[in-house]
């Protein structure tokens, strides 16, 4: 009786050392991704702080470099020029309805060297849809605006073009644009699916207003077969910083333009689709 006695405080001490273990190690691992996590989060923190610091000082200088923050991080800056066959206006983003995005084809600040070639212009998606209901239409229309000559003797051209026309809908018999069809083109990571070709010759500036809806709008220094190509002048710069802290990592991205067109550039140049 008392070996049988024996044998079941054995066993109740070694389920009790078991629970204990089990309670032990999961307090302990617990503990352990705690730290970990609070270390990650701090270190995350560090590493955007540095990435913030490195992007707020190549905004200001334009130019890259690499640096330390007194909390042991470090950031890493490069500068891009944006600029060559194809550029996305906008950074990529949808340029706002009734908005504008301006492609300089003469360089900044001095307007000198003016662009002469074959350029197209590129908007819309496949699933855009005309409608006569401001709120379900998704298909916009351009109004594009050419400054060409010198910055003395400006001369303004206008393309207001429109791809709403049947079988797509019936907007361009109202508002009297050029009717345009789909044929879009693939320019960075968007699918465009209108196109306006036009020749520039002593090209300063385009200002391009997208009207109806919002679209993302792509150019290239081509014909649309792809002929005649050519290079656009810098539109901006692209600015990268990367903040390090232990083994964490921060990429900041920024898209720096060149100043929006001056206004007395081109006077009476409002247009209105009617």
């Amino acid at each position: 009786m008392k070996n049988y006695q024996r044998g079941q405080i054995l066993l109740i001490v070694v389920l009790v050392m078991t629970v204990a273990l089990t309670i032990g190690l999961s307090i302990a691992t617990r503990t352990i991704t705690n730290v970990r996590t609070s270390t990650e989060e701090e270190s995350s923190q560090r590493s955007f702080s540095a990435a913030e610091a490195g992007m707020e000082k190549a905004l200001q200088e334009l130019n890259g470099s690499s640096g330390s923050l007194t909390n042991s991080s470090t950031y890493q800056t490069t500068i891009a020029t944006v600029s060559g066959q194809e550029i996305l206006l906008n950074d990529g983003a949808p340029v706002l309805k009734d908005e504008a995005a301006d492609l300089w084809l003469s360089s900044y600040p001095g307007y000198v060297g003016p662009w002469s070639g074959k350029l197209t212009v590129y908007w819309g998606s496949s699933p855009d849809k005309c409608t006569n209901d401001e709120d379900t239409n998704t298909m916009a229309a351009l109004d594009i605006v050419l400054i060409t000559g010198t910055k003395f003797n400006p001369v303004v051209s206008h393309y207001p073009v429109d791809p709403c026309t049947p079988p797509e809908g019936t907007r361009v018999s109202s508002n009297a644009f050029e009717a345009v069809f789909r044929s879009g083109r693939l320019i960075g990571n968007r699918d465009l699916a209108f196109h306006k070709e036009i020749t520039v010759a002593s090209g300063l500036l385009m200002r391009i207003v997208p009207l109806y809806a919002s679209s993302p709008i792509g150019v290239r220094a081509c014909d649309q077969s792809g002929g005649g190509c050519s290079v656009f002048p810098a539109q901006g710069t692209i600015v990268t910083s990367v903040g390090s802290s232990s083994n964490t990592q921060t990429k900041l991205t920024a898209y720096k333009s060149y100043p929006r067109m001056p206004i007395q550039l081109f006077p009476y140049i409002i247009f209105s689709p009617r």
